[in-house]
């Protein structure tokens, strides 16, 4: 009987202290859901804070062209017009995180392992090119800028562009001063020094936008092709071999017949510049990666785009459109009026001058005529 009473007395303080736990663990069960909850809310304003940094292609949103802290204290002992090594890929990086570095100037015999360039053809990619690209490049067999070019540990690029806001300043000799001068399609030099210049390290094309009088050409500069189509490659070849182009329907207009370079001094821009402008850093539509309505960046773009990847300070001259003013000039070098300027069917010229905006603004790079 006592042991029984015993037994009683066990369970129901077993019963009791079962029913303490269970309630002092469900008080604090909900404690702590509430509490992670009050958590939840307060971190998620600073959640969609962050989300607000960055706009959609993934560039910060408010830009002032200061130095980060880490940058200052890398450049800020620097000479005044010392060039600064790797200042523009670090300026590129602190105002869009995504930013690689590495990618080839030009592409040379290894181009096959270049995954990002494999799988589009023209022109953001090499795909279905391979074999008339392989031939090219035996023929020129050079893949860089030059051995001078190479051995420098610092190099400071400009792209002149061949707006005719160049013909309200004076840039000349200040352009020439830079290590690497890159110049667009036809755009000539001579007879223009005052405003744009006499050195030329590179003039970058298209079969349709190359120069065709061959006596325009300065006297020495890489010839680089930048491929928009399949015909482009195959009007290279034919320059390359010293061959009158095999045809030229395809082009919608007329192309040069003849570049009075040797095969080394021709390369061929890696299209990958033209991916990333187009999808990346400008945000075009895509396309299924062809070529499309609006989805085409500009010559310019994609110059500057090379530029970041392989120059360490960049900057421009002759770039921006002033649509407001119908009389003014489009080129430096011709008398067509901005009047005539039409909406483009391949190029969506805000978007991409809103991608301009954003590199001067954050001190990627540096525009010299202030047209951006």
């Amino acid at each position: 009987m006592k042991s029984r009473r015993n037994f009683m007395f066990l369970l129901c303080s077993m019963l009791v202290l079962g029913f303490l736990y269970y309630s002092f663990g469900k008080l604090h069960l909900r404690t702590w859901v509430q509490k992670s909850q009050a958590d939840l809310d307060r971190l998620r304003p600073m959640r969609q804070v962050i989300a607000s940094e960055y706009d959609k292609q993934g560039f910060l949103t408010k830009l002032d062209g200061k130095l980060p802290l880490e940058l200052q204290y890398k450049y800020g002992n620097l000479s005044k017009g010392e060039c600064k090594p790797g200042y523009a890929a670090a300026k590129m990086t602190s105002i869009y995180p995504k930013f690689s570095k590495p990618a080839p100037i030009f592409l040379d015999q290894n181009f096959k392992r270049l995954s990002r360039i494999s799988r589009y053809p023209p022109p953001f990619g090499v795909r279905s090119q391979e074999n008339i690209i392989d031939l090219i490049l035996k023929a020129t067999k050079r893949y860089s800028l030059g051995p001078e070019m190479d051995r420098m540990s610092c190099k400071r690029c400009i792209i002149i562009g061949n707006g005719g806001i160049l013909l309200s300043k004076s840039l000349g000799s200040r352009i020439d001063g830079y290590d690497v001068v890159v110049r667009l399609n036809s755009a000539p030099v001579s007879g223009f020094e005052k405003y744009v210049g006499s050195k030329t390290t590179m003039r970058i094309t298209y079969p349709e936008g190359s120069i065709q009088k061959l006596a325009q050409y300065e006297k020495y500069s890489l010839f680089v092709l930048s491929a928009f189509k399949s015909m482009d490659f195959k009007w290279l070849r034919d320059i390359v071999f010293n061959e009158r182009p095999r045809t030229t329907e395809g082009f919608w207009k007329s192309v040069a017949l003849g570049i009075p370079r040797e095969p080394v001094d021709m390369r061929i821009l890696n299209p990958y510049f033209i991916q990333e402008a187009a999808f990346r850093l400008i945000g075009l539509p895509h396309n299924n990666g062809l070529m499309g309505r609006g989805n085409i960046p500009t010559l310019g773009a994609v110059a500057i785009t090379m530029a970041l990847h392989n120059c360490d300070e960049v900057a421009v001259a002759g770039f921006g459109y002033d649509l407001n003013s119908p009389n003014a000039p489009v080129h430096y070098y011709e008398t067509l009026k901005m009047s005539a300027i039409k909406e483009s069917w391949t190029h969506d010229i805000p978007k991409e001058k809103e991608f301009l905006r954003k590199l001067v603004k954050g001190g990627v790079i540096q525009d010299l005529t202030n047209g951006i």
